[in-house]
């Protein structure tokens, strides 16, 4: 039986490929595919999630490619399938999917010894790290999502973050109906009648002082009081695969603290 080869252009499933115990089998990845760092320090780069060195790609002779709707150019993933025997999809919208995607890659890498039982382990989890957050049945708290600036880029309702997010009572205020990454004005925000701006950590690499810049930004384009603003761990809020079980961890620990600066904002009146 042919040993499976594979290039991961996902950095989400890249980590999670590790963690099904299939370290050996990856030849591949991109710059952006950075956990587990010490395990995957000799693994070769092609380039990055969307400008892949397809010669490079060939060169690696994989029988295995991992790509993303969202992530991944679609033109790229066309002319890598020419050559590569075995391209796998994937495309989670909501939390759930990760259940799917454990079984599929489970049952695709089967036969490499100890992945089955990996990938039930990782069902397990999920489900367990899904009902702890459930359990706290949290009131909906409206926030805006952001996730680039210049320009400003948010996430609606019908994404992977938004409905990590909602598992924390965390409700994007983008409507179904807009683009799933809708480009917004300073006074769009301003009016966006979210509680909180979440700046994520990735793939703007949004800090703390952003949070102070944004508040003057917005108070010059309302006379209201500025929603809250607070930084948050991109790769817990947006990385799918075994990730998502300990972001969703976070993600209650994290809405707790948000109550608290809420409470701490609405006492001095809000930002100006």
């Amino acid at each position: 039986m042919t040993r499976p080869r594979i290039v991961s252009l996902v950095p989400s499933l890249t980590e999670m490929l590790c963690a099904l115990g299939l370290r050996e089998q990856l030849v591949g990845r991109t710059g952006f595919c950075i956990h587990p760092r010490e395990s995957l320090r000799e693994v070769p780069k092609v380039g990055g999630t969307k400008d892949v060195d397809v010669e490079r790609v060939r060169a690696l002779a994989p029988t295995h490619l991992v790509v993303n709707v969202d992530e991944n150019d679609r033109d790229t993933v066309e002319r890598l399938a020419g050559f590569v025997p075995q391209v796998i999809v994937t495309h989670p919208i909501v939390v759930e999917d990760n259940l799917a995607l454990f079984d599929r890659f489970g049952a695709e890498f089967a036969q490499v010894p100890g992945v089955s039982d990996a990938a039930a382990a990782l069902s397990l989890r999920l489900r367990e790290a899904l009902a702890r957050a459930r359990a706290r049945c949290f009131e909906p708290l409206p926030v805006l999502y952001m996730i680039w600036k210049d320009p400003w880029m948010s996430v609606g309702s019908q994404t992977f973050i938004a409905s990590m997010l909602a598992h924390a009572g965390l409700h994007s205020v983008i409507e179904a109906a807009q683009p799933r990454y809708p480009v917004l004005t300073l006074a769009q925000i301003a009016d966006s009648r979210a509680r909180a701006v979440l700046l994520s950590s990735e793939p703007w690499r949004f800090e703390e002082r952003h949070c102070g810049l944004l508040r003057q930004a917005l108070a010059e384009h309302s006379r209201d009081p500025v929603p809250h603003c607070a930084t948050i761990d991109g790769e817990m809020a947006s990385w799918y695969g075994s990730r998502a079980i300990d972001g969703l961890d976070y993600l209650v620990g994290y809405r707790e603290r948000l109550e608290r600066e809420l409470d701490a904002y609405a006492g001095h009146g809000g930002a100006r």
